[in-house]
């Protein structure tokens, strides 16, 4: 059996079998194995101008397609919570997402990014589209589309600013009481977060902070709270975690908002018990 990462490309000259066939015989893998890593999305299909994941064993093939496997057991083997439905309203719904569910995935898989489990968890099932996105390692409140006009109406939200977002994390150090506003550049671009200190853990020299952005550079809230002397707990990248630390203290908590469906003024917050919590720590 090949344990290794791998990738297959097999153009159909006759379609007398069916894509598990195909790929059995192509790669030497078991057809258990290529069933698996077709619903968790490794098997794609190209048909002319378009190439899509390819889920459905049975789907009847055409002279010419090309069918491709991207197969790495480690990333297939990979796993991660449940997602959990915070609001529902028909045309987009939101998420608390958890730590390493993904927001996007690869061709090797996306079977642990959170529209995938949206799409196969949700009731009535609906197609289901990233408005935007959380890191990895962060945790928190996500929305999801289900149609493309809505969609479109809550990512252009997020173009022009009309959407906050205010995230809690917990960092090391004694955070100041007075509000701070941190300008550090992030990846060569301006950035601008500003951070107020919610609650200090003595005992621990660890302080819960709530910080708005206004800008959206990657990794910014890490960055930033690193750049002034207090890293989020959990942060192997910029901060100073190491192996055992807790994972990544960085939680989206609220939204505002307008609904694209009704043009109310929402505000949504994350229940508590996701939040992240000082004591929880101990």
């Amino acid at each position: 059996m090949n344990l290794t990462k791998s990738e297959y490309h097999l153009t159909i000259t006759q379609v007398d079998s069916d894509a598990v066939s195909l790929l059995a015989a192509h790669c030497g893998l078991s057809k258990q194995i290529i069933k698996q890593a077709m619903v968790k999305g490794a098997v794609w299909l190209s048909r002319g101008k378009y190439t899509q994941r390819l889920r459905r064993a049975k789907k009847a093939l055409k002279v010419g397609d090309t069918l491709h496997l991207y197969y790495h057991p480690e990333v297939l083997a990979q796993t991660v919570a449940d997602a959990q439905l915070i609001l529902d309203k028909g045309q987009y719904s939101i998420w608390y997402k958890p730590y390493a569910m993904l927001c996007q995935g690869s061709k090797w898989s996306d079977h642990t990014t959170i529209n995938r489990f949206v799409e196969t968890h949700l009731t009535p099932q609906r197609p289901a589209f990233i408005v935007h996105r959380l890191d990895r390692a962060a945790t928190g409140l996500v929305i999801i589309g289900h149609s493309k006009t809505t969609t479109a109406a809550l990512a252009a939200q997020f173009e022009h600013r009309q959407l906050n977002k205010q995230y809690r994390v917990i960092v090391k150090g004694e955070f100041p009481k007075q509000r701070q506003t941190i300008d550090t550049d992030v990846d060569g671009k301006t950035a601008r977060s500003h951070a107020e200190l919610i609650e200090y853990d003595a005992q621990h020299a660890r302080s819960l902070v709530q910080v708005t952005i206004e800008t959206g550079r990657k990794h910014q809230i890490r960055i930033h709270m690193a750049s002034i002397g207090y890293p989020v707990v959990g942060d192997r990248q910029h901060g100073d975690a190491v192996a055992g630390d807790p994972n990544l203290q960085l939680t989206a908590c609220f939204l505002d908002f307008t609904c694209p469906l009704t043009q109310e003024k929402l505000h949504i917050a994350l229940p508590e018990h996701l939040q992240p919590q000082l004591a929880a720590l101990d």
